[in-house]
This record gives structure tokens, sequence and C-alpha cells, in this order.
């Protein structure tokens, strides 16, 4: 019986879980961010190969903590990092979205830039926005982007978290949420 493995463009195997995102969303992504990145603290939740996490470095992010709870895909991610000369400029954390950002918060982290591409067809990106929305780990006047699939409409709000645009390419949606839009 032949297995099947997915392989990224470059030929390499892939979890089946993992669903990198488009280079055609990454660099609409950091279009739409650029020149915001310069110098801030960028969080990669559901990291899983790191490339969203990697363009922001390259984009000037000072530090970019990687969230993945694959062990296999956390140990890829810091050969890239390595292989990138990138290392000292990260945090690569094998676990999981929640306890994750529960121990962010309890250990004062905060993140000017937090990322999420949860798996599609489940309720994590619900479960991760609310509970990013309800916690402190997002920095006065930071943004949350939520990569999710087009048949799915997310809130306008998640406690402080509030939506300031959609922009949707093919199946792929991407939410920004700000903190306290509209208060000084």
């Amino acid at each position: 019986m032949k297995s099947t493995v997915r392989r990224s463009k470059k030929g390499q195997s892939l979890n089946k879980s993992t669903r990198p995102t488009s280079n055609k969303v990454r660099e609409a992504l950091f279009n739409i961010l650029r020149g915001t990145l310069e110098g801030t603290r960028f969080l990669d939740l559901y990291a899983g190969t790191g490339a969203v996490g990697m363009d922001a470095l390259r984009q000037g992010a000072a530090l970019v903590y990687f969230v993945e709870t694959s062990k296999v895909q956390s140990n890829k991610i810091r050969e890239s990092l390595l292989k990138y000369h990138l290392l000292d400029q990260s945090e690569v954390i094998n676990k999981k979205v929640l306890t994750f950002i529960k121990w962010a918060e309890e250990n004062a982290l905060t993140f000017d830039t937090v990322f999420l591409d949860p798996p599609y067809h489940t309720d994590e990106i619900i479960q991760a926005l609310s509970t990013i929305g309800y916690s402190s780990i997002v920095a006065d006047k930071g943004i949350v982007v939520a990569e999710h699939f087009s048949k799915r409409q997310l809130p306008d709000r998640f406690a402080t978290l509030h939506k300031t645009r959609t922009c949707q390419y093919g199946d792929t949606v991407l939410s920004f949420y700000e903190v306290n839009v509209g208060e000084e």
C-alpha cells in the first residue's frame, strides 16, 4: 500500500496536517504589513513550516515566536532558522496554541503582530481568537491577523479585538483585528 505524502514546491515532505500559507497570500499579507514590522515582536501561531514568521524576520521584525504543536515541524523550523542565520532572533515553542497563550500572559509577553493559521475545518480559530481577545498578549495598538477558509465568517469582535478589515484570496481570507480600536 502506498502512502500519500504531500510535498512542498521544493520537494520537501510535509506533515499531512500542515497546510502552508500560499505564496500569494503570504505576499499579500506582507504587502499590507509593509513598513510596520521594523523592530517589532511577531507571533506566528500554528507555525507549520515557519514561512510566515521567517518572512516577518526578513521584513525587519526584531523577534519572532514560532508556536507549533508538532515536534517534527518545530525541529524543521529550527533547522531553517539556523540555515538562514535567524535563530538568534527567534524562539521556537513546541506547545499547543491555547496553552502557549496562557503561558505568554503569565510571563507578561506581548506581541505587536500576531498571525494565526489554524486548521481550516475546526473551531480552533474561534477558540484561539477568543483566548487572545481576553488575554493581554497583544500590545497596545497591536494587530492580529487570522487566516481562514472563505466560507467561515468570523465575528467582528472578540473581547478587546475588533475586526478592521478582511481580504479574500480565492478560498482564503485574512481577517485583521486591532486592540481597542477607536480608543486613545
